[in-house]
């Protein structure tokens, strides 16, 4: 049985130009993810791939079909939902006095969790900034912290939101270098992404999506072989991003 199900989910929002109709941001997505995976998410702004996750994470109303999680209905049980999902979003704000030991206890009294503070920063490699405050990390540093606090309810599910935008390449293979980790650990992790390289380093499985909808998915070598295969004037076959350029007509932009 798949950890995520996903069947028919649709999200409407108002047309920006005229209030009183609406278009799909997501159109019918219909999806399985196994536990255990790394699965991608890839497409170009306004996909619909961020809706799609707040909605499996419980941050946005699902307008039609359904979305599971370990069995869990998510429009039903919000709430149970959410004790078993960890959640690193695009950009965090923290209580700027506070050092990263003191925030993570106090994200631990939220989930009611005696946790040590100290075992999760060496998770994410950052015990030497356990007394610092956020303000005072790097970019790299701060995506690794955003991701121990997601790490506090010890989650079964892993939701990554663009997580390497705007590093640099060290960090960003550090994090890389997490984010397998935790899946070796037994985590499930779904993340969505514009690198790449990145989708084709990290994921086991795929969905490529595009005005709403799923145009394709499978494994990184798989979509290569059906949208980019061997060039004829050419020794190797294309990559991941060419799969994108010929599914979708354009370029994704960082």
């Amino acid at each position: 049985m798949p950890i995520i199900a996903l069947d028919k989910l649709t999200k409407r929002y108002p047309l920006p130009d005229n209030k009183s109709e609406t278009f799909l941001a997501v159109d019918g997505v219909s999806l399985s993810i196994e536990k255990g995976e790394v699965f991608g998410i890839l497409g170009p702004n306004g996909a619909g791939k961020t809706t799609t996750l707040e909605m499996l994470e419980g941050l946005n109303d699902i307008d039609g079909g359904s979305a599971s999680i370990d069995g869990i209905d998510v429009q039903s049980h919000p709430y149970k939902v959410k004790e078993i999902i960890g959640v690193q979003l695009q950009a965090n704000e923290y209580f700027d006095n506070l050092s990263l030991v003191e925030l993570l206890v106090l994200f631990g009294a939220l989930y009611n969790r005696d946790i040590d503070p100290l075992e999760l920063l060496g998770k994410v490699n950052l015990t030497e900034k356990a007394s610092a405050k956020p303000a005072n990390l790097s970019g790299g540093q701060k995506q690794r912290f955003s991701i121990a606090c997601a790490l506090v309810n010890e989650p079964k599910v892993l939701f990554l939101d663009e997580p390497t935008t705007g590093l640099d390449p060290q960090a960003k293979r550090n994090l890389w270098d997490l984010v397998k980790e935790l899946n070796k650990a037994g985590m499930t992790i779904v993340l969505t992404t514009h690198n790449m390289e990145e989708a084709e380093h990290l994921c086991q499985r795929i969905a490529i999506m595009d005005h709403g909808k799923i145009i394709a998915s499978g494994t990184p070598q798989e979509l290569i072989l059906e949208y980019a295969p061997e060039p004829p004037a050419a020794p190797l076959h294309g990559n991941l991003e060419d799969v994108f350029l010929a599914l979708t007509g354009h370029a994704l932009r960082e």
